[in-house]
């Protein structure tokens, strides 16, 4: 094994970690992908024979790619940022595919993570869920580590008001399928029940509503009844409608003729479903695969 074919090895034994990073910086399988490959052709034309430990430098490396990204990003998130939803990841990962480490985090959080400013994000995103410490997180933002600590402080401060799961995948479940079951039903009072008081749902079509089949626009709507009356519109769509995991909790896909038309993220607390988080923007959509 030559010296080009070791370090793709070592590479690609990084390649999850690293994936998990850059999706969590940026909500986006794709932008992921593109920051991990970046992540590549940077180490595979610089010289890490004295690198000692080559994934903490790949961290840096993407993280650094991540950063810049995030402050580029020509966004109508700017312009929507209420209904923007992150890309969802659909299906459980394999057992050699942890790319982002799907049933750590949910939509819901990402949606928070999606309102902080470059450089808290990464902080929060590199300390708070991979260890990093702020020493090196500094270096990377170009700040002081005490400057870097307020970062990560204000960034979590912000996160701490996100919804926050059960946790438990057989309860989801069970409320999605009867969500599905009441929504198709038209049943009303079945609906309110399984609803938080305060439900928030979130909506995103993108630029390109008018070519989804179902009833979702981009959107913001708060309060069971008026989530309820948006619920009942699925009846049409039933036949559509499938559970899968989305970010490794149950939700449901919508698929037309083969298509993945829409993408439902739950997140219940307490038993009820207190956020559903609604990704129809087909042009996006078309770049997630859907499970086997």
């Amino acid at each position: 094994m030559n010296d080009h074919e070791q370090l793709a090895r070592r590479f690609e034994q990084n390649r999850a970690h690293l994936r998990a990073v850059a999706y969590r910086m940026l909500g986006s399988v794709t932008e992921a992908e593109d920051a991990v490959q970046e992540g590549w052709l940077r180490l595979s034309r610089t010289d890490v024979s004295d690198v000692g430990n080559l994934g903490g430098w790949l961290t840096t490396v993407v993280s650094r790619v991540c950063l810049d990204m995030l402050r580029t990003r020509k966004s109508r998130r700017e312009d929507a940022l209420d209904t923007y939803v992150p890309d969802p990841v659909i299906g459980a990962p394999g057992p050699e595919d942890e790319a982002v480490q799907a049933d750590a985090i949910g939509l819901a959080l990402l949606v928070v993570l999606e309102t902080l400013a470059p450089a808290e994000r990464l902080a929060f995103v590199l300390h708070d869920m991979f260890g990093v410490g702020f020493d090196e997180i500094a270096s990377i933002v170009d700040k002081s580590p005490a400057a870097t600590r307020q970062l990560a402080s204000r960034a979590r401060r912000r996160v701490q008001g996100a919804p926050a799961s059960d946790g438990d995948v057989n309860r989801q479940r069970v409320i999605v399928e009867a969500f599905l079951a009441a929504s198709r039903g038209g049943d009303f009072e079945a609906l309110l029940e399984l609803l938080d008081p305060e439900v928030l749902l979130r909506a995103d079509a993108g630029t390109a509503s008018a070519q989804y089949a179902g009833p979702a626009v981009s959107k913001l709507v708060r309060g069971a009844r008026e989530v309820v009356e948006q619920a009942l519109m699925f009846s049409r769509m039933g036949p559509y409608l499938q559970v899968a995991l989305v970010n490794g909790m149950p939700g449901v896909i919508t698929v037309v003729n083969g298509r993945l038309m829409g993408v439902m993220a739950v997140t219940v607390t307490h038993g009820r479903i207190s956020e559903i988080d609604i990704l129809a923007d087909v042009d996006r959509l078309e770049v997630i695969p859907l499970p086997a």
